[in-house]
């Protein structure tokens, strides 16, 4: 399968300040207008599909994929760029985050033609979502242990299991599901292929998850013998497993892993300048940026070695890693260090914020593979495993 892009292009510094002062002049105003309240994690839990849309007036959601297909044909830097402006303001990206992050450089990679002139368009416009069928009741992180079926009948596929953890699925119109087309579970990466599933189906059950603060972005998705079409498989049969560790390269290394807590960050920030602080809380507040700037360029490393055109898995689980803990340790020296009582309901804007974050924090080092998990990948890596 050949993968089709637009011509490289380079992007000068003077590019990317006028874009980045562009996105933040578009945020401010969104904010200012109520257009929407900042809030950390807004990549998992902020579901807007109206401002997912707005951004792709703007040319702001699908800027990797060519232009033939309905896309920018921009550079991986001038994406991190507007992503890293969306996550730090805690604007709600979640309707299109999945299909736009991981799903186009997927679908340009190993999908068909009529796969790419099906999905690529709706997906830089902002108006098509997509849903990852991975993670299943025994098989989290050991993805190898799949045991959702799709069975060949020659013009079709009939799938059989359960997926769970599926971030948004009640609201996407396709998933890119994980199944075994061959062999048997014990056969661990042999045998498995993917799929992409329009949705709704009537064959297809769809039940929230409700988290401990009360959302539901999480869902158990159960595939009772659904019947999909055999132009359903995405790559070549028996694939799956190297295409999905390919895409788990832009999931894992992404803003996101760092930034879910930047507004809190902010929040705090601001609200030091305003009414002063402690050196103690200086100190915090220094090495809590110095961290992030650090793992930002780290970030920066993996779009660069993604617009050349290479596969840094080993450096974007070190990203997952390194950014889930930090986001972790963020929330606990701002907690202990402002004194401060975090409340979700009628406290200041950095009181709600640091409210969302404390309830969040427990997932952080679980979604997109736990850390345990990335750092056998790493160790691999280093050729100490």
């Amino acid at each position: 399968m050949t993968t089709t892009s637009s011509p490289r292009r380079s992007v000068t510094a003077d590019e990317l300040d006028t874009l980045r002062a562009d996105v933040r002049a578009f945020l401010r105003d969104q904010i200012d207008s109520g257009g929407f309240v900042p809030d950390v994690d807004s990549w998992m839990t902020g579901f807007d599909p109206g401002f997912s849309s707005r951004l792709g007036e703007r040319g702001w959601v699908g800027m990797t994929v060519p232009t033939e297909y309905g896309g920018h044909g921009r550079t991986p830097v001038e994406r991190f760029v507007v992503t890293e402006e969306l996550l730090a303001h805690g604007a709600p990206v979640a309707a299109h985050w999945i299909a736009d992050r991981q799903m186009a450089p997927g679908i340009l990679a190993n999908g068909t033609e009529e796969q790419k002139r099906r999905y690529l368009p709706g997906i830089a416009s902002g108006t098509i979502f997509f849903a990852i069928g991975m993670s299943e009741p025994d098989a989290g992180s050991d993805l190898a242990a799949v045991r959702t079926r799709a069975v060949d009948n020659g013009d079709s596929w009939t799938v059989s299991g359960t997926k769970v953890w599926t971030t948004g699925a009640h609201l996407a119109h396709a998933m890119v599901l994980l199944a075994r087309t061959d062999g048997v579970p014990d056969d661990r990466q042999q045998g498995l292929s993917q799929l992409v599933v329009d949705l709704p189906h009537p064959d297809i059950e769809i039940r929230p998850i409700r988290s401990i603060d009360g959302q539901a972005h999480f869902n158990e998705v159960i595939f009772h013998d659904a019947v999909v079409d055999k132009s359903a498989l995405l790559g070549e049969r028996g694939c799956g497993w190297a295409q999905v560790m390919g895409e788990l390269a832009f999931e894992r290394s992404g803003p996101e892993r760092y930034l879910s807590t930047m507004p809190l960050l902010r929040a705090w920030a601001g609200q030091l300048r305003a009414h002063g602080a402690t050196p103690e809380q200086r100190t915090t507040l220094g090495t809590l940026t110095a961290v992030a700037w650090a793992l930002r360029g780290m970030s920066l490393q993996v779009a660069d070695e993604l617009s050349a055109g290479g596969k840094p898995d080993v450096l974007a689980a070190m990203v997952k890693d390194l950014g889930s803990t930090f986001e972790g340790d963020l929330v606990n020296a701002i907690r202990s260090s402002s004194g401060t009582i975090a409340r979700r309901d009628g406290g200041t804007p950095f009181e709600r914020l640091l409210a969302q974050s404390v309830l969040h924090t427990p997932a952080f080092t679980l979604r997109g593979g736990t850390n345990e998990i990335l750092r056998g990948i790493v160790a691999r890596g280093l050729g100490i495993r």
